[in-house]
């Protein structure tokens, strides 16, 4: 099996559209061979990530969570933060949340390159 390279332009496009783009290259899900249980996807590279378009009130309204464990330890923080603090996460916590959770997800978005 061969892996090829897929080049994505970011530029202009909303996150959603361009993380459901990445997700079905890295699945395989253009190739005529694809099966759920197997890893046959390619790699993605996302250029022009800085002139990415956020519809609606997404950077005023959107939280990321997590949580620390302990009581009263619910984490949050709006995307316009997370957004100047690394961009490359938000894109890449996008393409994470719509891959299936099972083990083939972590080598899968291990094929993801972002660049601003």
């Amino acid at each position: 099996m061969e892996r090829q390279t897929h080049t994505i332009d970011a530029s202009g496009r909303p996150l959603g559209r361009v993380a459901v783009q990445a997700v079905a290259f890295l699945r395989g899900k253009h190739k005529e061979d694809f099966a759920p249980n197997k890893d046959i996807g390619d790699s993605v590279v996302i250029t022009n990530f800085g002139k990415i378009k956020f519809t609606g009130k997404k950077l005023e309204k959107k939280n990321y969570y997590w949580y620390s464990g302990y009581p009263g330890g619910l984490k949050e923080m709006p995307l316009s933060r997370a957004y100047e603090e690394n961009p490359v996460e938000v894109m890449k916590r996008a393409v994470l949340g719509m891959l299936p959770k099972n083990k083939l997800r972590a080598r899968q978005i291990k094929r993801l390159k972002v660049e601003l």
